[in-house]
């Protein structure tokens, strides 16, 4: 028989490479499938650097959508600061004038501003340097008013009181107001030779009365007088109400250079001074020397309690290690 696998008949297609493989080894992988021969036990296996790797699946891309970005919000306009209120303005004295007579200072043994220095005046002025130095440091109007007050009466508070206030008068570009504050007594007036009928007492007691009405303005510069008053049986009521805070705040505040010194009744004798001393920064307690007890003294400075800044003066002493003479009386002095 003739082999058909050999046989090129003319115009027959020629065989393939699978049907020659079948033909001679009888495989067709149309039939069985290509399959790979069995793998030879004991072979070593394929380095792990020889691997290829695993197909890693790629990321898709994930589509990006953009939120529209929300507008700011309007941030709030800031608070305006508060403005700062502008500083009290002083209030003005626009009460009368009067003129004080030189001689009647002379006569009642007190310092003439026009007249030559004296030892009297020297003396003052060491005191009144402390008790500016002290007023100027501090930021309350407080420690411009000074109360001039005594133990018992005649150890010379009015004689001093008066002498201060001329003395600081003469400081240039200072306001001192001496106010009489012994309703009990009143004598401002009548050392200084000046007339007058209204004054603190009857600021306090009637509210309607201004009492920068009833300053008087003196012939000497830089000094004014408010009088005692009209003195009444509930002095001592007024002077402990609200009122007396109310109105010495209206005459110094705003006013920083502008002193006031109270003359006071005895700090044994009466009660106002240790009601005024509530609303003063300084207390000057005038001791006479050889005369007060050092059992009033201390009494008195026990009273004078609420004002946190006590000061002694030491009046008509006849003796100084330093060879100076505190002020005295004087002629009339009492």
């Amino acid at each position: 028989m003739t082999d058909q696998g050999k046989i090129n008949r003319e115009g027959a297609r020629p065989a393939s490479l699978f049907e020659r493989a079948d033909a001679a080894f009888g495989l067709d992988p149309r039939k069985d499938g290509l399959k790979l021969p069995p793998v030879a036990p004991g072979l070593p296996p394929v380095p792990q650097a020889l691997r290829r790797p695993a197909p890693q699946p790629q990321p898709q891309p994930q589509a990006h959508v953009q939120q529209p970005q929300a507008a700011p919000a309007p941030q709030p306009a800031p608070a305006p600061e508060p403005a700062t209120p502008p500083p009290p303005r002083a209030v003005a004295f626009c009460g009368p004038s009067a003129r004080i007579d030189r001689e009647h200072l002379r006569d009642g043994g007190l310092i003439v501003p026009e007249d030559p220095v004296t030892g009297l005046l020297e003396e003052f002025r060491i005191v009144k340097r402390e008790l500016l130095a002290d007023a100027r440091s501090g930021a309350s109007p407080l420690a411009r008013r000074i109360l001039v007050c005594s133990p018992h009466t005649g150890e010379g508070k009015t004689y001093c009181a008066t002498n201060l206030a001329i003395a600081l008068a003469a400081e240039r570009g200072l306001e001192v107001l001496l106010v009489d504050a012994d309703v009990v007594k009143p004598s401002i007036t009548e050392r200084l030779g000046i007339d007058a009928e209204e004054g603190l007492m009857d600021a306090l007691a009637d509210p309607r009365i201004l009492p920068e009405s009833l300053v008087i303005k003196t012939d000497i510069d830089g000094l004014y007088v408010l009088p005692a008053g009209q003195a009444t049986a509930r002095d001592a009521e007024y002077l402990a109400s609200s009122r007396t805070a109310d109105l010495l705040d209206r005459l110094t505040e705003g006013a920083p250079d502008r002193i006031l010194i109270f003359d006071t009744p005895p700090a044994l004798a009466a009660s106002p001074a240790a009601e005024l001393a509530k609303h003063v920064g300084q207390a000057l307690l005038v001791v006479r020397a050889d005369e007060t007890s050092r059992a009033a003294l201390e009494d008195a400075q026990q009273l004078l309690s609420a004002c946190g800044d006590i000061k002694l003066l030491l009046n008509a002493a006849r003796y100084s290690p330093s060879g100076r003479r505190f002020g005295s009386y004087g002629a009339k002095g009492k």
